[in-house]
């Protein structure tokens, strides 16, 4: 279904806003993924406190605009699902990682932290990171 121009301003703000209070940031391809993989990836981010998003390219580059995001601009390609720690920096890294070693359907494009883009090989080093607790 398309969005109307508001809908995509209010996508792009809602975005905008997480963005600027993140601490890390994952883009992954989630081609081939079905709709209950898509369902049960989404409650254990919402479990876990990371915000993730399914955004089109063009949107979710203007919603990284002005944020230390930004520099996830370049590897936004193909269907992307973003994903946000907004508490704890490791979280999105180890929700994407846990959940890419049952569905090899999600495949880690860029991490990005601390306004540093990095391989996605690198989701291990975030996802070790120690939880604030």
């Amino acid at each position: 279904m398309a969005l109307r121009l508001e809908d995509k301003k209010a996508l792009v703000a809602e975005v905008n806003e997480v963005a600027a209070s993140a601490l890390s940031a994952i883009a992954a391809e989630y081609r081939g993924m079905t709709v209950a993989e898509m369902t049960e990836l989404r409650a254990k981010a919402r479990s876990e406190g990371v915000y993730m998003r399914v955004v089109k390219n063009t949107l979710a580059k203007r919603a990284v605009d002005g944020t230390e995001f930004e520099c996830l601009s370049d590897s936004l390609k193909g269907p992307i699902i973003l994903a946000f720690s907004k508490e704890d920096p490791g979280a999105a890294a180890r929700v994407v990682k846990d959940f890419a070693k049952e569905c090899e359907a999600l495949v880690t494009q860029a991490v990005a932290i601390g306004g540093d883009v990095y391989p996605a090989s690198d989701i291990d080093r975030l996802a070790k990171l120690p939880t604030l607790d």
